[in-house]
């Protein structure tokens, strides 16, 4: 009778046996598919989504492969039932395509017409789809391409768009051969060049690789892949410059070609890099920054940190199906749980890198994960007591406790290059002030930002105290130290990104540090295990530690 690590269930709960020597493998062979939910010490439990199974489906694996993975590993008979709902859940991807007519222009071409009678019979796709063409097919408004694939999706047919691309305004891209920066030689890593190959085969869709990984070298080769103008989309505008930087480098594109939209410089060129919050921003209760998206003939739009998009951006997105798009990020996860719409709308998940994979093969630094647990003093549970629900994380989150943790962490690790990151304000001022340490946050003007990361990244400076502008697109390889205080409630993504500040390799391959002050039977302690189950599923395990044994 099989041992396996899995114990494969019903409900479609996958249980997995941590401590199990095939663990590891099992653990990599079914998270193509399904979703970890909880990683306690011992038993982590997965789900099997339809979301999950559908982008397993999109970037190539079929039902077959899922079914003979969960036979493979689970200890017990899989249940013929859930083998057959993954079957048939994997084959609703696919059953609808949208294409290209000689004559009607965009349709929609069901391989069932009992499900295009089901679509057509809804609700959700009323005024999105003209008339029939045959039994098979529907006309369909190229303005709607974008909301009908949403209404498709949440109807449970999610369609596969084969209706192909404008070519947009060409525009000459190419990769260097020499880093000018080094004078050296360079090429695409094995996994980007496939990243790119999945990307450009699929022609829309989502790459998600570990940060550190080069997610803007893909999208760099991607560029040069399609050779038009492009149109890249980033979180902030110190993620701008680095992106403009990264193009410089690797690409190329002179100074002359690469615009920057963002809220102090508008400029559009035949590369622009746009922040979402200029994007966004509103003057009277309308978006004034729209024009950019019809500024040119873009032949490819780029989302950097595609997990963050706002939904105004999603909006925008429904009507730009004719471009290609590309989503960079480290996970898909999405804590409003809007996958479905990145799904729909940028496209699929077409590659997805394994973190312990990548940090195999020497790309990023392996990590320690560390909790630090402490329990409140007396005064401060008899405050956490009695306060309200909406404040209890931030009294446990800002406990006085952390900001001598801190300084602990700092002494053990004295001279270590070292980020100390958190939610709030008040208290990360207090630590600056404590260790003696610049303090970025959302207020500190651009430049002096970039002056501070320039420091540290030279030396000069060896503490940095940052808020959650430091949670994305920064890059600083030195790092390789990152003590988290507070963070965003539960957020899965927030705590990958924040791990990712200090994955960059190291030059004497060193391995960073990741630490996590909690405060013990509070709240805190509920969204800090919450916060790993992403970096559980990449294969991180936490140790806990107790304050008083630092």
């Amino acid at each position: 009778m099989p041992n396996g690590p899995l114990i494969v269930q019903s409900d479609k709960s996958i249980l997995l046996e941590v401590g199990h020597p095939q663990a590891e493998d099992a653990r990599r062979a079914i998270a193509p598919f399904a979703e970890l939910e909880r990683a306690p010490e011992h038993v982590h439990t997965y789900r099997l989504t339809p979301l999950g199974l559908w982008n397993a489906r999109a970037a190539g694996m079929d039902a077959e492969s899922a079914v003979n993975v969960l036979i493979e590993y689970s200890r017990f008979p899989v249940p013929h039932t859930l083998l057959v709902d993954i079957a048939e859940t994997m084959a609703r991807y696919g059953r609808l395509t949208l294409a290209q007519h000689p004559v009607h222009g965009l349709v929609l071409i069901a391989h069932d017409p009992a499900v295009l009678a089901e679509v057509l019979a809804s609700k959700r796709t009323a005024g999105l789809v003209g008339a029939r063409v045959d039994e098979d097919t529907v006309i369909v408004h190229p303005s709607e391409r974008g909301n009908l694939k949403q209404a498709l999706m949440k109807l449970g047919w999610p369609a596969e768009d084969r209706a192909g691309y404008v070519d947009g305004e060409a525009h000459a891209i190419a990769l260097r051969e020499i880093d000018p920066a080094a004078g050296t030689a360079w090429s695409l890593r094995p996994y980007q060049s496939h990243a790119v190959d999945s990307f450009t085969a699929g022609g829309s869709g989502v790459v998600v690789l570990p940060c550190g990984a080069g997610k803007t070298i893909v999208g760099a080769a991607s560029m040069a892949q399609v050779s038009a103008t492009t149109l890249i989309l980033v979180t902030n505008t110190v993620s701008a410059r680095q992106w403009r930087d990264e193009l410089l480098r690797r690409t190329s594109l002179s100074d002359d070609e690469i615009g920057e939209y963002s809220g102090t410089r508008k400029d559009v060129r035949p590369v622009t890099i746009a922040t979402y919050q200029v994007l966004t921003a509103r003057r009277g209760g309308t978006y004034t920054h729209l024009e950019l998206l019809d500024a040119r003939d873009w032949g490819l739009i780029i989302y950097d940190e595609v997990h963050l998009l706002p939904a105004p951006i999603f909006r925008m997105t429904a009507n730009l199906q004719a471009r290609r798009r590309l989503g960079l990020t480290a996970t898909l996860v999405r804590e409003d749980g809007r996958e479905d719409e990145v799904f729909s709308l940028i496209g699929p998940k077409r590659f997805d890198a394994p973190w312990k994979d990548i940090e195999a093969q020497g790309y990023i630094a392996p990590a320690d994960c560390t909790e630090i647990r402490f329990t409140l003093s007396d005064a401060d549970r008899l405050v956490y007591a009695v306060a309200e629900r909406e404040d209890k994380y931030r009294l446990a989150a800002s406990a006085p406790r952390k900001t001598a943790i801190v300084r602990q962490l700092l002494d053990r690790h004295a001279g270590e290059p070292t980020l100390v990151i958190g939610q709030y304000l008040e208290q990360l001022e207090e630590i600056a002030n404590t260790v003696d340490a610049p303090l970025i946050t959302g207020k500190t003007p651009v430049k002096e930002r970039q002056r501070l990361f320039d420091a540290f990244r030279s030396g000069e400076v060896s503490t940095l105290v940052v808020s959650k502008v430091a949670n994305f697109s920064i890059d600083l390889p030195e790092a390789t130290i990152a003590i988290q205080v507070s963070g965003s409630f539960g957020s899965r993504q927030e705590e990958a990104q924040r791990l990712g500040r200090v994955m960059r390799p190291k030059r004497d391959a060193r391995s960073a540090h990741f630490y996590t002050i909690v405060a013990r039977d509070t709240v805190d302690q509920e969204f800090a295990a919450h916060r790993q189950r992403f970096l559980a599923e990449q294969g991180y395990a936490y140790s806990i530690v107790d304050a008083e044994d630092l």
